[in-house]
């Protein structure tokens, strides 16, 4: 009999993952025929929808347009410290309450604040969406901000910044960062610094929840098993109450003038952590599409990738070398990363010089061309494969004005890029007069007397 209990539990437990792994062919099958609804509520909340009854789960991401473009810089770090405090404590619930109420479910709920807003993940099985929208609504609109956990929330940022200063590759990205954009936002780290953390008071805490926590400076992705009368019946009975406000348009982010130059940071290190860049390009740039073509082909496409070809195939200098642009709402970033013995640094470095420079003046060959928006077309649909995913990519289009059709429309833009605008966007995206150096290593053992 207990043999029998045992293959009976295999039975029911297999048949579990057979349809967990339907449910995920599903959403691979369907992920370019999305049906996408849009509305914007009388409180000033746009709203994306998608009914999907694949998986008994409902994910729900809430964007604030909340960040480091909203603090003073002498204040950076409040937009992470503000959503890092919404779970610890509302008028109703301590964050304890939160948390073990949350666990009760088998839900998840976060908070995490990047360079352009804040996003607010929650995800909850259905039989438990009311509960998990309820909570969810409680933290974003009645947080309470208590002292003890402000406090002690500091010292856990002030505690991992510290940790990071030991990373080398951390030390590197800050420092090319603010090397870059200097005072700008985008020069500054989501979590502050030591010095910032420590100047902000629970006033300004709350002032900047009350000013930036508005519907109608918010975009709500809802994915999953519901209707579209469950939704809306939950929407009314949590979201209504919240408000619209006077929300301060932000400034745009001046563009920095970049020009050449080297930072070599001495540290204890066998391999030096390199970055070369500058800034790069916004979302919204209409070349966006051939710049992702062209970085594929530069150092953005694995061991398919020009860099990668030469530093570490046919000269042996490092494990991985990468490029990639980071586009931000108001600016962006290029990079190229790589680690290499001191010794050999600064023939790395020439060799990006190199491949930029060749990038910028050469058509690249068809078949470059074609493995690049290949891989780039067929990769896509990763990006939809949970609705996890699903919910994010819908709040994210819709914060940067791509449109609802941009899941059919990414293919076709990438398709259309040619040999020559990849040639058009590289010297007009890539400069080598204007690259910032940054170099983490062993300082007697580095010689960059050419940069």
């Amino acid at each position: 009999m207990k043999s029998e209990r045992i293959t009976n539990h295999k039975k029911v437990f297999l048949l579990f993952l057979i349809s967990l792994f339907t449910g995920y062919l599903s959403l691979l099958t369907d992920a370019h025929g999305l049906d996408i609804r849009r509305s914007v509520l009388s409180n000033g909340l746009t709203m994306l929808y998608v009914e999907r009854h694949n998986l008994p789960i409902v994910m729900v991401s809430l964007l604030v347009k909340a960040s480091l473009l909203d603090e003073p810089p002498d204040k950076a770090g409040l937009a992470n410290l503000t959503a890092e405090l919404l779970t610890e404590g509302t008028g109703k619930r301590k964050a304890t309450n939160i948390s073990e109420e949350i666990e009760f479910i088998g839900a998840s709920l976060g908070a995490t604040t990047s360079e352009d807003y804040t996003l607010i993940s929650l995800s909850v099985l259905k039989k438990d969406v009311e509960r998990g929208f309820e909570i969810l609504s409680d933290v974003v609109l009645n947080p309470t901000f208590p002292d003890e956990e402000i406090r002690r929330n500091k010292e856990l940022i002030k505690g991992s910044l510290k940790q990071s200063e030991e990373e080398p590759s951390f030390v590197a990205s800050k420092a090319f960062r603010n090397a870059v954009y200097g005072d700008l936002s985008y020069g500054r780290l989501t979590r502050g610094s030591v010095e910032t953390i420590d100047r902000i008071t629970r006033e300004e805490i709350v002032r900047f929840h009350s000013d930036l926590y508005r519907p109608n400076n918010a975009v709500l992705s809802v994915v999953g098993d519901l209707t579209e009368d469950e939704l809306s019946a939950l929407i009314k009975k949590f979201l209504s109450p919240w408000q619209r406000g006077n929300v301060i348009k932000r400034a745009s982010v001046e563009r920095p003038q970049n020009k050449k130059r080297t930072f070599l940071i001495d540290r204890e290190l066998t391999q030096a952590n390199i970055i070369v860049g500058h800034t790069g390009i916004n979302r919204g740039n209409p070349d966006y599409y051939a710049v992702s073509v062209m970085n594929y082909i530069l150092g953005g496409g694995g061991f398919s990738s020009r860099l990668m070809q030469t530093v570490r195939d046919e000269m042996g200098l490092a494990y991985d070398i990468h490029s990639f642009f980071a586009p931000y709402k108001e600016g962006g970033l290029f990079e190229v990363g790589v680690q290499t013995k001191n010794e050999s640094a600064s023939t790395v470095i020439n060799e990006i010089y190199t491949q930029v420079n060749r990038i910028r003046k050469d058509k690249v060959s068809e078949q470059e061309l074609d493995d690049a928006k290949a891989y780039l077309t067929g990769s896509f649909p990763r990006k939809l494969d949970t609705n996890r995913k699903i919910a994010d990519f819908l709040v994210t289009t819709e914060f940067y004005d791509l449109g609802l059709d941009y899941v059919d429309k990414y293919p076709q833009y990438i398709r259309a890029v040619t040999a020559d605008d990849v040639l058009r966007v590289a010297g007009k995206y890539l400069d080598t007069l204007d690259m910032v150096t940054v170099v983490v290593g062993k300082q007697s053992k580095i010689s960059l007397d050419n940069q």
